[in-house]
C-alpha cells in the first residue's frame, strides 16, 4: 500500500506544489511559451521579446516562459540574457527550466542562481498542454 502511495500520489503532489499560482487563470488567458533555440538572435528578437511585452501589455493573465533544451546553455552564459530574465521575473513572468537539460549542459545551478524553477518538465508541460493553455514556441 505505501509503495502504491509513493507511486502514484507523491508525484501528482511534487506538480501541484511546483506548480502552484501557475493555473489561477483560464486557459485562453494564460501563455506558455517554450523556448528552445540556442540561436541569440531568435531569444532577444522573437522568443523574450515577444513574452515581456505580453506580460506587461497584459495580453495575458498570466504568462509562463520554460526554458527547456539548447536556450538553458545560451542563458547560463549570456549576461545581457540573463538581465534580461531577471527583468522578465520582476515583471511577474514565471519562468521554469527543464533539469534534464540544464544538467546535460552543466547549467542547472546558473538557472537556480537566476531564480528560474528548475525541475522535470515533461509532466508540467503536458499539464500545460492537455488543459489548452495558449502555447508558443521558439
Amino acid at each position: 500500500m505505501i509503495s502504491l502511495f509513493l507511486f502514484f500520489i507523491l508525484p501528482s503532489f511534487s506538480f501541484a506544489q511546483t506548480s502552484k499560482n501557475l493555473t489561477t487563470a483560464s486557459p485562453k488567458d494564460t501563455l506558455v511559451v517554450l523556448w528552445t533555440s540556442g540561436d541569440v538572435e531568435v531569444a532577444e528578437k522573437v522568443a523574450l521579446m515577444y513574452t515581456h511585452a505580453a506580460a506587461k501589455n497584459k495580453w495575458f493573465d498570466k504568462v509562463i516562459l520554460i526554458v527547456w533544451g539548447p536556450s538553458a546553455n545560451l542563458l547560463a552564459n549570456n549576461e545581457k540574457l540573463q538581465e534580461k530574465i531577471k527583468s522578465m521575473i520582476a515583471d511577474g513572468i514565471h519562468v521554469q527550466a527543464c533539469i534534464v537539460c540544464a544538467n546535460s549542459y552543466g547549467v542547472a545551478g546558473k538557472l537556480k542562481e537566476l531564480d528560474i524553477e528548475v525541475l522535470g518538465m515533461g509532466k508540467p508541460l503536458t499539464a500545460y498542454l492537455k488543459k489548452g493553455y495558449s502555447q508558443l514556441t521558439f
